[in-house]
């Protein structure tokens, strides 16, 4: 049995003698690295509000402060601590206060602070967590979503229930429906529900009461309920299929914000997603994205209207080709501006309410979130070579500028790889894209080792932006030629790209790949002996697939990738997706065996590192297990990893540690890039007996 000691290991990380101005962006620069998460803009437009989140190694955790910068540009100011984590600020309709959740007293709440002065006061103390939370426009009253015992109507049940809960001595959970846990956590008889609370104390109301989840997990993201413009209304998305386990159905309901009115479906015509509602500005439309396919959770996510004097209901973007990410109307409700991802990158876009083709107004990296204020757009984007800030631009696309300058030093004594893209033909003419990530201080003269990189999904795609996860600049900083791939069943190359993945796991994306690995080795720069192949989730699954159908790569990294299909798919937790991905169920369909990665492990050969995590709900911690037995029966070099605290990612800052070294030295052994700290890795393990 192996123990880990995360903090002699990060501790030892500090790379001595490297001059500033010089650093490779390997973990420990990566550690230093603050993230800039979410924001808002002042009413007035004059100022921006965001959290900026600093990771603690060795306390294996993060803390997260919040900042207030002017939106003409001079010097941000900190108003909070950070000795916690606040998060997700928001101003008030009339600017004059800033709210934001903090977990300063153990348990995530709203807390608010006036802006003329003043500590911040505690503005809820519900029993369970506060998830996410809105202002009334008005201002008057806090609507925010939090999971709740759905027999409780009220405060003094729900901490009744989780008193009596905690003082029992026996813990067992039971379930009578499915999507009982989901991600990383059981939902133990609990429903996210939205309450409604006055700011300035007193009992909280719920809004969406009954046993079901509204607002729902939404298969797009993004926050899935809106409070009219005159107060009076709330919408919100909800599943009503009776099993939602299966189903990827969610629609629009209207409820009095005044309680007790049984709601209204606005969007039951429609069997797919439909989610993000937000009401124009002069409260005639409800603006939403929409998919149209049920059971398909990558269906093409369009932007339509609905008409609240008549119900009608239109499409903005049925002919645009890309999803509909985040989304703002403008003030004069004559427009909505949304992002997407467009071939690798993030654009911004503007449409008119009566239609048109959407005019692109900025392209970027990525982006991350869309405030409209004062006549600017505020948004958060970030590159594969630089960490996320805060940006504006003009309504009509001119004038970008930089609003924050969080990590601007750091990236100054920083030096990183050379970022370019690789175009491949498929076998049937398609354009495959990839990112490409030449080691820091790369030389043309000299031959590198390459690591051949395979994104999750498998809808995902490689795009233009920092990650605190699999980052290519931070494989390259190792010494690596570091190219990311994009075959078809990538977001953002158009949805019949898209779609060509599903029922086909290891077929024609298999050879997309196996094409961009040539062109890899093509390079005369890479020495073609020492190349490895890495994934996660489906990146992962295609990892194992691989290591049963050729031997090309000297070396390979599984993480959290499915090994046999049948047991990992009826032990999942979103079981639309197998359904979909399969067309059915391992007993009335052969798709399960025809791509399962067993039904190959008997050719495994290329030594493997096994990661895989025990609160892993959607591709369960078992698969990592029976993969590694099945490398160690055969005697195929080894390793496994596992987190007991994680799930699908790692996210802890001192498991990443961890992680990072744990890769980076298995690579090294076979490939020869730069050494992982060997210091620290003498210190990562203790054996017992």
């Amino acid at each position: 049995m192996r123990f880990f000691r995360l903090a002699a290991v990060c501790l030892a990380l500090a790379a001595p003698g490297v001059l500033a101005g010089d650093r490779p962006v390997r973990f420990e620069e990566l550690a230093k690295v603050r993230r800039v998460g979410g924001f808002s803009a002042s009413p007035d437009g004059r100022a921006v509000a965001y959290a900026v989140s600093t990771p603690d190694v060795e306390a294996n955790t993060s803390r997260s402060a919040i900042w207030v910068a002017p939106a003409a540009g001079g010097e941000a100011q900190r108003m909070t601590s950070g000795e916690k984590r606040d998060s997700d600020p928001k101003y008030s309709p009339d600017g004059r206060r800033l709210a934001f959740l903090s977990n300063r007293d153990g348990s995530s709440q709203i807390w608010v602070m006036d802006l003329a002065g003043g500590d911040p006061v505690k503005a809820t103390a519900f029993p369970t967590e506060v998830n996410g939370y809105s202002w009334s426009p008005d201002g008057a009253w806090f609507v925010f979503a939090s999971d709740v015992f759905p027999d409780c109507t009220d405060t003094a049940c729900l901490e009744k229930t989780l008193k009596a809960r905690a003082e029992s001595k026996v813990k067992a959970r039971v379930a009578e429906r499915l999507l009982f846990r989901h991600w990383d956590s059981w939902k133990d008889g609990t429903r996210t529900h939205i309450w409604k609370a006055p700011v300035a104390g007193g009992a909280a109301v719920d809004l969406t009461p009954g046993d079901r989840d509204a607002p729902p997990f939404s298969v797009g993201g993004g926050e899935d309920w809106d409070v009219s413009p005159d107060g009076r209304e709330l919408v919100y998305a909800s599943n009503p299929d009776k099993v939602e386990a299966l189903s990827t159905n969610a629609d629009l309901f209207l409820v009095s914000m005044a309680g007790g009115a049984s709601p209204k479906n606005v969007t039951a015509a429609n069997p797919g997603h439909d989610a993000s509602p937000r009401y124009s500005p002069d409260g005639k439309w409800i603006a939403y994205r929409s998919q149209k396919r049920a059971g398909f959770e990558a269906d093409r996510f369009r932007l339509m209207l609905l008409d609240r004097t008549t119900g009608a209901v239109r499409g903005l973007t049925d002919d645009f080709d890309f999803w509909v990410d985040e989304f703002r109307w403008t003030p004069d409700s004559k427009a909505i501006l949304f992002a997407s991802q467009v071939r690798g990158r993030e654009t911004l876009y503007r449409v008119a309410f009566t239609g048109g083709a959407p005019a692109p107004l900025w392209t970027g990296g990525s982006i991350a979130g869309l405030a409209i204020a004062g006549g600017r757009v505020f948004f958060g984007t970030s590159t594969l070579s630089r960490a996320a800030e805060l940006w504006s631009v003009d309504l009509d696309g001119k004038g970008p500028a930089a609003l924050t300058h969080v990590n601007d030093a750091l990236f100054r004594e920083l030096t990183l790889g050379e970022v370019s893209e690789r175009f491949t033909d498929s076998s049937d003419r398609r354009k495959l894209q990839a990112w490409l990530v030449k080691p820091p201080g790369f030389d043309p003269a000299k031959k590198y080792p390459a690591v051949f990189l395979i994104h999750g999904g498998p809808q995902g795609a490689w795009v233009d932006g920092w990650s605190y996860r699999w980052n290519p600049e931070v494989w390259a900083a190792y010494g690596y030629v570091v190219y990311a791939a994009n075959p078809r069943g990538s977001t953002g190359f158009g949805q019949d790209f898209l779609d060509a993945i599903s029922g086909d796991w290891g077929g024609l994306v298999y050879d997309d790949l196996m094409r961009q690995a040539d062109d890899l080795e093509s390079l005369p720069y890479v020495d073609k002996t020492r190349i490895g192949a890495a994934g996660a989730s489906y990146g992962g699954y295609m990892v194992n697939w691989i290591a049963g159908h050729t031997q090309r790569f000297k070396v390979l990294v599984s993480h959290d990738g499915t090994f046999d299909l049948a047991s990992a798919n009826l032990e999942t937790e979103e079981l639309w997706f197998p359904n979909w991905e399969f067309k059915g169920w391992p007993w009335n369909s052969d798709q399960y065996r025809k791509w399962s990665p067993m039904e190959s492990a008997g050719h495994f050969k290329t030594p493997m590192l096994v990661i895989t995590n025990e609160r892993d709900y959607r591709v369960p911690f078992g698969q990592g297990l029976q993969l590694f037995t099945a490398l160690q029966i055969q005697n195929v070099p080894s390793k496994l990893l596992t987190f007991p605290d994680e799930g699908h990612w790692v996210l802890k800052p001192g498991n990443s540690c961890l992680w990072h070294n744990t890769v980076m030295d298995w690579l090294h052994r076979y490939l020869g890039g730069a050494e992982a700290d060997p210091k620290g890795l003498a210190l990562v393990y203790s054996v017992t007996k």
